[in-house]
């Protein structure tokens, strides 16, 4: 083979190799170009499905946060009346007692009227202890009980501590009372004051001694004056204080026993005892329930 053919051998064979290269790279080239719009389809779609659960996601929280906002809330729950019975007012003293404080007095006490006993009773005793051309000895005693309901507004207990608060104030103000002393008293319900003061009347000088006590949702008030008449002695301020806060602790406990609670001082019959203020409301359970839920969820 002659130098020349093969020289021009080599030249076609380098120019099939070049055309080769060259369409192959045309190739490549086009199945890249063809790549990029499916790839941007692909996107595309990648883009659209992941914005669609975003919203998808955002109306959930939407939803949700809307759906939290406007469920009700648990309204709270006014608690019930403690005690639901008064006892007989002309039973709640003892007998010694009586005689101790108004020892002149009927057996029997008188009844105040009252429409609704089972929430405002009263009795009172008058006694008059004369001793002839000595003068004599007056001595008043009267016991009040009022009850309380609770309402939706607000509840026994609440009403009976203001109604307490309101009666030291007006005992206190009592029109022509002088020398008025108030004292706070332990061991009689849950609250109990003492207001004392003199009184002067056409009949003589009056030692006036109000108790106000308060047990739960009932108010107890003991009331016990006495004065020296026709020229005896006045009677001692400090000897009446303290009988008076005797006849207030029996009284208190008189309305416990009538609702079931330790004994009282007078013929009262017990009633159904009350309700523990301790028991958790219907709300309180229900929260603690549901809390007790969601956290049996995270744990499986």
């Amino acid at each position: 083979m002659s130098e020349g053919t093969m020289q021009r051998r080599a030249q076609r064979d380098d120019q099939r190799a070049r055309r080769t290269m060259r369409a192959g790279g045309l190739n490549r080239l086009l199945a890249a170009a063809a790549a990029v719009p499916v790839m941007l389809i692909a996107a595309g779609c990648s883009s659209g499905s992941d914005s669609g659960s975003g919203d998808d996601s955002g109306a959930a929280q939407k939803s949700g946060g809307a759906s939290a906002s406007t469920s009700p809330s648990a309204e709270p729950t006014v608690q019930a009346a403690a005690y639901g019975a008064l006892p007989e007012a002309c039973g709640v003293l003892s007998k010694k007692t009586l005689t101790a404080l108004v020892p002149k007095a009927p057996a029997k006490g008188k009844e105040g009227a009252s429409s609704d006993t089972a929430a405002r009773a009263s009795c009172s005793w008058s006694s008059l202890d004369n001793n002839g051309v000595k003068g004599s000895q007056f001595r008043w005693l009267n016991v009040s009980l009022v009850r309380f309901e609770t309402d939706a507004a607000s509840s026994g207990e609440q009403q009976a501590q203001e109604y307490y608060a309101k009666q030291v104030r007006d005992v206190a103000a009592t029109a022509g009372a002088k020398n008025a002393k108030s004292q706070a008293v332990a061991g009689t319900g849950d609250q109990a004051t003492t207001v004392r003061y003199d009184l002067k009347k056409s009949e003589g000088a009056f030692k006036q001694q109000t108790v106000v006590s308060r047990v739960e949702n009932v108010v107890v008030t003991v009331d016990y004056n006495g004065a020296g008449l026709a020229g005896d002695k006045t009677p001692d301020a400090a000897a009446l204080v303290k009988s008076a806060e005797l006849a207030a602790k029996e009284a208190v406990a008189a309305v416990e026993a009538a609702n079931g609670e330790g004994a009282g001082g007078g013929s009262s019959s017990p009633a159904p005892s009350k309700p523990s203020s301790k028991s958790p409301s219907p709300s309180a359970s229900a929260s603690a329930s549901a809390s007790a839920s969601a956290s049996a969820a995270k744990k499986s």
